[in-house]
């Protein structure tokens, strides 16, 4: 399992609990469950003053009233990590632990707590007397705006708001400690933690006791006699069976545990993920205008009227009019118009609008944007400007079209013969294809295989040279690989919608799954299915496929036909993988041709599986 963060605080409202906390945490009493052989290590503050003079001392200087009554004077914070991490080999040895990882977790925690919490906190030990190494941290909570004690603003008052910060709390502490391999435990665990003296009451009440009598062999008994009586023992069989539901109900527990883990580690991977978005959306927006309108000098007028574009004398009291240095600019989100008779003209952007105002050019426009809103600004602005250009050049440019090459119906033969009779696929498959106009041949005597998107629309087009020196593969001019594929609809009804798909690397392949499909069910598929060639997970349609009952992804038997299955199948969690025999399928419909060549000649009337 995993090492998980492990984070509590608990309050000290008198300085009776601060020195009795101390007298624990210091080994300044006897503690029974630690070892007297090993030595604590303080990781902050002296040993030559007592916590509670230490503690009394911050509060007089940081603070400008007597704490109230009731206030906590002191926080008490417990650090450590779950066995797992200190001891991965064993967890059980308590009381061992790989010194290398338990200094990491020490330093990377005292850094913690100094970023933190700096000069408040006063102390920090480092427990290595015990099971598992932890820290005892204590925190004076001053606010440093009120100048008073606040346990509350800084770990929460009420239930509601101590969950939300002791949350967000061990999210940072697991931040800190995820480059050591810790992780955090299940957000909004329900887990209950057991305290250290309801532990050691458990530990010293009275031990269970077993009917040792019936362990006893009987004088004379042989060993095998003695086996087989305590094998039927009841109470011995009774002890057996809760044993073993103890041991399954351990294993269903950790079994819990780690799922409920994995689907804390993906909610905190989405959350991440949808953090780097919005700051991604956050610079794709230009700065306000109006913001830059103020920076410029111009100030917002709301009682003088003027003309609006369109609407004569009539342009009363606009919230989007700004007046200034002899303009009179009208604001409606990222455009503004100049309604002054000398200008009488409009633009969009911030960076347009400096450039108007200030008389400027593009580069003494960007360098007053930088001087008025920073780097940040500027790269906003730019950006925005960019995305105004580029969508004025989409609208106004003529968008490239696919054209399909021209068929050449004389090279069509050679085209058929490479299918036939070196890739070996069906003639009548072959020919059926070609009816429908999916493959043809060109005049340079390349295979022509037709990409069309799902409602069979021609998008594209990919090439395969056949002659002896054309060896050539790859995509027509303009195809647009991610919104249409080389695909066959094969089985079932032709109405019916589409039960399963299988992914291959290219036409070929497709057209070789699905040849040793039907040769081997001696006919048609029953199922309706869908052969398709999709060279890459970029491209890979995955609605359309999560809507599909059955996927099965078909790529070639190597590292790269694995890698290609492995990021498909994250995508689409209910396909499965199919292996060839060969390489690839048409390596394995050839050999399974000879075999079956071979077969019929030794053996006539015989079938052979695939």
């Amino acid at each position: 399992m995993t090492g998980l963060a492990i984070l509590r605080v608990g309050k000290l409202k008198s300085f009776g609990n601060v020195g009795g906390s101390e007298a624990h945490t210091a080994r300044l009493q006897e503690t029974t469950n630690a070892d007297p052989e090993k030595t604590n290590i303080r990781l902050i503050g002296d040993n030559d003053h007592p916590l509670e003079e230490i503690v009394k001392t911050k509060i007089a200087s940081s603070t400008k009233h007597k704490p109230r009554k009731n206030a906590v004077l002191c926080s008490e914070m417990f650090l450590s990590a779950s066995p797992e991490y200190f001891r991965p080999h064993d967890p059980s040895l308590a009381g061992e632990w790989d010194n290398h990882r338990m200094l990491d977790f020490a330093n990377t925690s005292k850094n913690w707590l100094i970023s933190n919490y700096s000069h408040k906190c006063v102390r920090a030990e480092l427990h290595l007397d015990e099971a598992t190494p932890h820290i005892h941290a204590y925190i004076v909570p001053v606010n440093d705006k009120t100048k008073q004690l606040s346990h509350n603003e800084m770990f929460g008052g009420s239930a509601k708001e101590c969950r939300i910060k002791l949350s967000k709390l061990q999210d940072s502490y697991a931040v800190a400690l995820a480059p050591l391999g810790i992780e955090r435990g299940v957000k909004g665990s329900k887990a209950s933690h057991t305290k250290i003296k309801e532990y050691y009451q458990a530990v010293n009440s009275k031990p269970l006791t077993l009917e040792l009598q019936r362990l006893e062999p009987i004088l004379g008994e042989t060993a095998q006699r003695f086996y087989t009586r305590i094998k039927a023992d009841p109470v011995i069989q009774t002890l057996d069976h809760q044993l073993a539901d103890r041991q399954r109900a351990i294993e269903h527990e950790q079994r819990a545990v780690q799922n409920a883990l994995a689907s804390e580690k993906l909610r905190q991977q989405l959350e991440a993920e949808v953090v780097k978005l919005q700051q991604q959306t956050e610079k794709l927006h230009d700065l306000p205008l109006e913001d830059v309108a103020w920076q410029l000098g111009l100030d917002r007028d709301h009682n003088q009227s003027g003309q609006s574009r369109g609407q004569g004398n009539n342009m009363n009291n606009q919230p989007g009019k700004w007046t200034g240095q002899g303009n009179n600019i009208n604001i409606d989100g990222s455009k503004f118009y100049d309604f002054h008779p000398s200008e009488q003209r409009g633009g969009g952007g911030a960076i347009d609008l400096v450039m108007h105002v200030n008389q400027c050019d593009y580069r003494q426009a960007i360098a007053w944007l930088y001087d008025n809103f920073g780097e940040a600004g500027v790269e906003k602005a730019v950006i925005a400007q960019d995305r105004k250009i580029a969508t004025e050049f989409a609208q106004l440019e003529p968008r490239p079209q696919f054209v399909p090459p021209s068929a050449d119906e004389r090279q069509w033969h050679k085209i058929e013969n490479y299918l036939t009779q070196k890739r070996e696929l069906l003639p009548s498959f072959i020919q059926a294809v070609h009816e429908q106009g999916l493959i043809y041949a060109d005049e340079q005597q390349n295979a022509v295989f037709l990409m069309r998107n799902l409602d069979g629309e021609t998008t594209g087009a990919f090439l395969k040279g056949t002659g002896e020196d054309n060896s050539f593969q790859g995509y027509v001019k303009e195809s647009k690989r991610t919104q249409g594929w080389f695909h066959l609809k094969l089985g079932g009804e032709q109405n019916r919608e589409i039960e399963k798909v299988v992914l291959c690397q290219s036409p070929i392949e497709a057209m070789s799954f699905a040849t040793l499909e039907m040769e081997v069910q001696q006919g048609i598929p029953k199922t309706r299915t869908m052969y398709m060639a999709v060279d890459s997970p970029k491209s890979l349609p995955v609605e359309f496929l999560r809507t599909v009952p059955a996927v099965e992804v078909a790529y070639d038997n190597d590292h790269a036909g694995n890698e290609t299955a492995r990021m498909i199948m994250e995508q689409l969690h209910h396909a499965m993988r199919v292996k060839p025999k060969g390489k690839d399928w048409n390596e394995t419909l050839c050999a399974w041709r000879k075999q079956q060549e071979q077969q019929r000649r030794e053996h006539p009337g015989q079938g052979l599986e695939l």
